[in-house]
């Protein structure tokens, strides 16, 4: 079943309703709330799932009554984004208890590509439920059954763990993945049939959060978001059994990108100021630096221009405290934060708020910040590939098609070799842009050479 389907179109098609009996009910439950009747026009149904219609409000709250979605969700998100709550078979993930035995049955199932029903929709629900959970989990407790091990073996897998994060950058999400859910599965078993004390319990949730949390982001490169979302959602439960802060906050930053890129900035909002909440007392001028500019991104895709401002110099500010030490200084899973990327951030929040001459100032400001930093393009294929594209929208954007044209042949030789469904996209998308101007040379030119 395609992401692009309608999600009513799909619960018409899984309860086997005609339109006509699906108004037939729908007009029961809109009269029962005091509505009055509603028309049995089968048109009606097309032009919600086609036609771009969006129902009145009074449909809505008769099909959130009809599907078992709670009313408040109407509001939390447009229309049909909340109607894809009652899209999701297999709520085990969103409802059982938050400790270390259902952690470990969820990390099973979606280490093997178990049962759980994404059909192409994102896990959505609300974010507040789930950090409720999360708060108040019950942590791991030591195992006495089983072949005893000890800290060395936590160490290993955090070394591999490491090693992945940085083949992500370089070989891409789609070779990725399937080692990342390797290590998940090797852990999970580690878990399951091993004693061990509290402390080293505790690692191995916390490695196999982060074997989870690198599933998702590399699912989500891929554009597998609705996969992208389970993960991320296990691999919190899996944090919070570990009684892990940094993994927590690292996992609801990457999940606040799948928020803010979809279709909930206010959800993406709700983790970030989690994880913010998390590690106030860290010590982390990169992870506070890198958490401010996902609240910057969230809160430009919510049209906020002024919080969007403000957030993203707390993260420049934060970042300034990170100058005067090594990335191998601080927490390993932001080892790849830097000023390039505070830029690129300030640049994407610029293009999302209809800036593109701050964009545009924010991108030329990054050759130097790297330049300043030693930066190693080489090893962020990816990441420079997309800030290249981004950059290039840019300058169509205020007219530099020359400008335009250079930067995407520069992204076009970083995005070679690297298996991303995100950076082919982003390619694509700026072909796009070109395109309305196919009769400049040059631009004709770039267009055959990439077609």
């Amino acid at each position: 079943m395609s992401i692009d389907e309608h999600p009513l179109a799909y619960l018409l098609h899984r309860q086997g309703w005609s339109a006509t009996e699906y108004l037939t009910r729908l007009g029961a439950v809109h009269q029962r709330l005091g509505y009055g009747p509603i028309a049995r026009d089968r048109k009606r149904v097309t032009r919600w799932t086609r036609g771009g219609v969006v129902p009145e409000m009074s449909a809505q709250c008769a099909m959130a009554e009809l599907h078992g979605v709670p009313e408040e969700e109407i509001t939390a998100r447009p229309w049909p984004e909340w109607l894809k709550l009652a899209c999701v078979h297999d709520r085990a993930a969103l409802d059982a208890e938050w400790v270390a035995t259902t952690t470990i049955d969820l990390l099973d199932r979606l280490a093997v590509g178990g049962p759980m029903d994404r059909r192409g929709f994102l896990v959505v629900t609300g974010i507040a439920p789930v950090l409720a959970g999360a708060a108040g989990a019950e942590p791991a407790v030591a195992v006495t059954n089983g072949r005893r091990i000890g800290a060395s073996t936590p160490t290993l897998f955090e070394r591999s763990l490491a090693l992945l994060r940085r083949q992500d950058d370089q070989l891409g999400s789609g070779q990725v993945h399937a080692s990342a859910r390797a290590q998940l599965r090797l852990i999970t078993t580690t878990l399951r049939t091993t004693a061990y004390p509290e402390d080293i319990g505790r690692r191995l949730y916390g490695a196999a959060a982060e074997a989870a949390r690198i599933c998702g982001w590399t699912a989500y490169d891929a554009g597998q978001r609705a996969l992208a979302e389970e993960f991320y959602l296990v691999a919190l439960r899996a944090a919070a059994s570990a009684d892990d802060q940094v993994v927590a906050a690292n996992t609801q930053a990457f999940w606040a990108i799948a928020r803010y890129s979809g279709s909930d900035p206010r959800g993406a909002i709700a983790l970030v100021t989690d994880a913010l909440s998390r590690t106030r007392n860290l010590g982390s001028p990169r992870m506070a630096a890198m958490l401010y500019a996902r609240l910057a991104r969230a809160h430009a895709r919510a049209g906020e221009e002024r919080a969007s401002e403000r957030a993203i110099d707390a993260a420049f500010s934060a970042y300034d405290a990170a100058r005067d030490r090594k990335p191998e200084d601080d927490q390993d899973c932001v080892y790849w934060v830097n000023l390039g990327e505070l830029h690129s951030w300030a640049a994407s929040n610029a293009t999302d708020l209809g800036n593109p001459g701050e964009a545009l100032a924010q991108y030329q400001a990054i050759p130097g910040a790297h330049r300043a930093e030693a930066y190693d393009g080489q090893a962020y294929p990816r990441a420079v590939a997309l800030r290249l594209t981004r950059t290039a929208g840019a300058h169509i954007a205020t007219g530099d098609l020359d400008g335009a044209v250079d930067t995407a042949r520069r992204a076009v030789e970083y995005l070679g070799g690297v298996s991303s469904a995100r950076g082919t996209s982003s390619l694509t998308g700026l072909r796009t842009k070109l395109s309305d101007h196919g009769s400049v040379p040059l631009v004709r030119d770039f267009l055959a050479q990439t077609a």
